[in-house]
């Protein structure tokens, strides 16, 4: 097929990409990528082009792993909305708030230190979903950033910063279940394995991780984020001219009238869902385990071959349910909720993330189309004749940076980079664990940059900063760690 179609095969993820540069339409674009691949595969039929346009995405559903994932972003948006408006999240603040009053008042250097390292901690701690752990950093720490003198510009760069990382580092989440959905579809036996030690190569997302505490450790803040802490220290919480990016709908949902704040009501929700993460990657994948190591296998290489062979797409959906049935339960138990209120609320939180869900859907149809036409093949047949097998990585990330960068989207990246990455480094006989890594962190640093990127959209919101403001002092962080990724991948490859 690629042999046939040559440059061709390019087409459709180069075509997705220049326009949502142009554009700024993901989904516009994604769909049109998937509209020309089908085309090219009907020999430039437009309207079989069409008719096999609907049946990919269709077909994206025929694969129960994609299903259940796209269920599971659309499902967090109701774990989002329960855990405000029962109070937890309100509750879970004035919880810290308390703990934290004794800062408040202390603008000496101890003070400013321990509260970014506390807002760090937070962000990368709450790992289930970038956009709680971003809301939750937010809302949770500005105002005892305004009152210790601390730039808003700097909770938005932590809370950015430790967010999605963390997200992909720990990857008992959203994150995880996609990268092993698209895994599994590249023919990786143990997706879940493949995953965990490609986490040793994803240096971005270490570096920007330990960049954070490095920098508020040493309280060397540097460029534009040094400005604006010096501005925030002498009273001024924003620049001259500077608009506070601040949606209330996706920040600030309310608690119920009359209801009593209460932290646990968001506490007991998540350690629910981290819970059942694991506990159903081991279920899932139990019968395979046993079948590979045999029934007198020690108990312990059980356990981890049978996380490994798991399904992480049916441990995140089983595990978000069950946290919202048993969100259900508790909220019942207390009477804030009734059970048709509850329903209601389900609802109107997977109304919120349906975008995220149709992001997913098209991804993994440019994925599949992508396989079809075997781009990932030719890209490496035409890349032997130029690079080294060990510049693979390096190559792999400076594209996934700049798409995710034009894109504003991570997973939209993943979806396009993993199908042709991971052939081109096994045709030319590279590190696959590297270049999947280097997909991983490509697309997380892009969408750091990005200033279209919906999580450092968040981060803007969440911390009431300027939008514009929060880029330009995250980016010289950012491009540190990116950087540094860079040059290790280079270098590894080098040597």
């Amino acid at each position: 097929m690629a042999e046939q179609l040559g440059f061709l095969t390019l087409i459709p993820p180069v075509v997705a990409i220049l326009l949502a540069i142009l554009t700024r339409q993901v989904f516009i674009s994604l769909l049109t990528g998937i509209f020309l691949g089908y085309v090219i595969l009907a020999g430039g039929n437009l309207w079989l082009g069409f008719l096999d346009t609907l049946q990919g995405m269709v077909d994206v559903f025929a694969d129960a792993g994609n299903t259940r994932t796209i269920m599971f972003c659309a499902l967090v948006g109701a774990l989002i909305v329960f855990m405000q408006a029962s109070g937890g999240v309100a509750g879970f603040i004035a919880a810290v708030e308390r703990r934290l009053q004794h800062y408040e008042n202390q603008r000496d250097g101890r003070g400013r230190i321990v509260v970014q390292l506390l807002a760090w901690l937070t962000g990368a701690l709450v790992f289930v979903e970038s956009s709680i752990s971003v809301l939750t950093v937010g809302t949770l720490y500005r105002p005892i950033f305004d009152k210790l003198g601390l730039s808003r510009e700097k909770l938005a760069y932590i809370a950015d910063s430790s967010s999605a990382p963390s997200s992909i580092l720990i990857p008992f989440n959203g994150w995880g279940a996609f990268i092993m959905t698209l895994l599994a579809a590249e023919g990786f036996a143990n997706p879940f394995g493949t995953m965990i030690q490609a986490l040793g190569y994803n240096f971005y997302a270490i570096l920007a991780l330990l960049l954070v505490p490095v920098i508020i450790l040493s309280g060397r803040d540097f460029g534009p984020m040094k400005k604006a802490q010096e501005r925030a220290a002498s009273g001024r919480v924003l620049s001259k001219g500077a608009t506070p990016v601040v949606d209330t709908e996706l920040t600030d949902i309310a608690p119920k009238e009359g209801v009593r704040p209460r932290s646990r009501n968001m506490i007991i929700p998540i350690i629910v869902m981290v819970f059942f993460m694991p506990v159903m990657l081991a279920y899932t994948g139990w019968a395979d385990a046993r079948e590979l190591l045999g029934e007198g296998a020690n108990a312990g290489a059980m356990l981890f071959q049978s996380i490994g062979s798991g399904s992480g797409s049916t441990a995140v959906l089983t595990a978000v349910t069950l946290s919202i049935l048993v969100s259900i339960i508790v909220y019942k138990a207390q009477g804030i909720f009734g059970i048709r209120e509850s329903v209601d609320l389900v609802l109107k939180g997977i109304a919120g993330l349906i975008p995220l869900a149709l992001l997913m859907l098209l991804a993994f149809a440019i994925g599949a189309l992508c396989r079809k036409l075997e781009t990932g093949i030719y890209v490496s047949e035409v890349a032997q004749q130029f690079i080294t097998p060990g510049l693979v990585p390096f190559l792999v990330f400076l594209v996934t940076c700049f798409i995710a960068f034009s894109t504003g989207t991570s997973w939209g990246t993943f979806a396009i980079m993993v199908p042709i990455a991971v052939p081109m480094a096994t045709e030319m006989d590279a590190n696959v664990l590297m270049a999947v890594a280097a997909v991983l962190g490509g697309g997380v640093f892009g969408d750091h940059c990005s200033p279209i990127s919906d999580t450092t959209i968040l981060s803007s919101m969440a911390s009431a900063t300027d939008h514009v403001d929060h880029v330009k002092t995250q980016l010289p962080y950012a491009g540190i760690a990116g950087g540094a990724a860079a040059l290790i991948y280079l270098l590894l490859g080098l040597l």
